[in-house]
């Protein structure tokens, strides 16, 4: 039988088909990827502004009303957990913030969970997020699009500066006065504190030099004061001043030395 010549070329034009190299899909492996984790990184988190600053104000005025009593009025967590800090980014961080609203909206308050309203809920989450330090943006957030917002870890909120009736923690030598009097004499200058949380460590303040301020000591009988009689220690309460002379209302004192003797 004959073949023609036509028939050949056709037979000779097919296209062959050859498996890829290994090094070939390599590549085309890690440029999937690498698109993959570029379209992550580039999701909304919750540190580029997602609420704003009036719906924070609406949330503190439910938080106060509704979650203060098991939460404190400053997130620092009492009967309930704190809502600050490292607990804040322990329990939600690296989730969406649909995750946190969920929480929040199902939980609370004690005993009525869910009974707040669904606008409610949002504006207590926008609170959240303005008191763990993320900016304010222009836009309220809404139930829609919190699944594609990312929680990260909170950034502490710059603290106020030291004046009448402010948290501060002062390192001194602990003095009887007079009349059973208690003052924290050689104390050092008062610094703004952020109040504690119910999970806070004690502060590393035993390096902390002596300074030349004098405080007397509010309620200082409730500390075991004789126990502590010319010790150098760690004072954290209200700073209030008055004429002549500076006050604090203790609500942490620490040894942090046994002797005030600065070596």
């Amino acid at each position: 039988m004959r073949i023609r010549n036509s028939e050949l070329r056709i037979q000779n034009s097919r296209p062959e088909f050859t498996i890829p190299n290994s090094k070939f899909l390599i590549l085309v492996l890690a440029l999937v990827f690498s698109i993959r984790a570029a379209a992550q990184d580039t999701k909304t988190s919750v540190a580029d502004g997602v609420y704003t600053d009036a719906q924070a104000a609406r949330g503190a005025t439910v938080y106060d009303a509704a979650c203060a009593g098991c939460h404190r009025a400053d997130l620092g967590g009492a009967s309930g957990p704190a809502l600050r800090e490292e607990r804040f980014a322990r329990q939600f961080a690296g989730k969406d913030l649909k995750t946190l609203f969920t929480k929040t909206a199902t939980t609370m308050p004690r005993g009525a969970p869910g009974s707040l309203g669904e606008t409610a809920y949002l504006d207590v989450v926008a609170h959240l997020l303005k008191e763990n330090g993320f900016p304010t943006g222009s836009r309220e957030l809404t139930v829609n699009g919190l699944d594609a917002i990312r929680v990260v870890p909170g950034r502490p909120k710059p603290l106020p500066p030291v004046g009448d009736f402010s948290y501060v923690e002062v390192i001194g030598c602990l003095t009887a006065g007079p009349q059973s009097t208690w003052l924290l004499t050689q104390g050092s200058e008062p610094a703004a504190a952020a109040p504690p949380t119910s999970e806070s460590s004690p502060p590393a303040a035993a390096a902390k030099p002596l300074g030349t301020q004098t405080f007397h000591l509010v309620d200082a009988i409730a500390y075991a004061p004789d126990a502590h009689k010319s010790q150098k220690v760690y004072v954290r309460g209200l700073l209030i001043k008055l004429p002549g002379e500076q006050r604090l209302t203790i609500s942490a004192l620490e040894t942090v030395s046994p002797s005030c003797r600065e070596p």
